[in-house]
């Protein structure tokens, strides 16, 4: 018997620049999915080399690199309770609005 497994697949591979005005750098997001559309790996960074240098600029992240899902601040790794994407996408954006309201 031949079981084919189907690789995941990049749904979203986005970059925002954001000028100078709004706060600079970039919002990264990368997204992807398996056959039956469940988000298997994902990357959201707000990425700003100049309130950062360290982390390859990122200021604030979430990822689910190396089999564990977590938080990237200013270059602390840290940990996170997954109970979906949908909530890790949410506290990315309150991340990222209480950052602008600072920058």
């Amino acid at each position: 018997m031949i079981i084919y497994v189907m690789a995941d697949r990049k749904i979203v591979d986005d970059t925002h620049h954001i000028t100078k005005k709004r706060g600079n750098g970039q919002i990264r997001r990368e997204i992807w999915v398996d056959a039956q559309g469940h988000v298997t790996r994902y990357n959201l960074a707000y990425i700003n080399h100049e309130l950062h240098a360290g982390d390859n600029g990122r200021v604030v992240g979430y990822d689910n690199q190396h089999g564990h899902h977590h938080r990237h601040y200013f270059g602390v790794v840290s940990a996170i309770g997954f109970t979906s994407f949908d909530d890790v996408e949410d506290q990315f954006q309150t991340d990222w609005a209480a950052l602008r309201r600072t920058v």
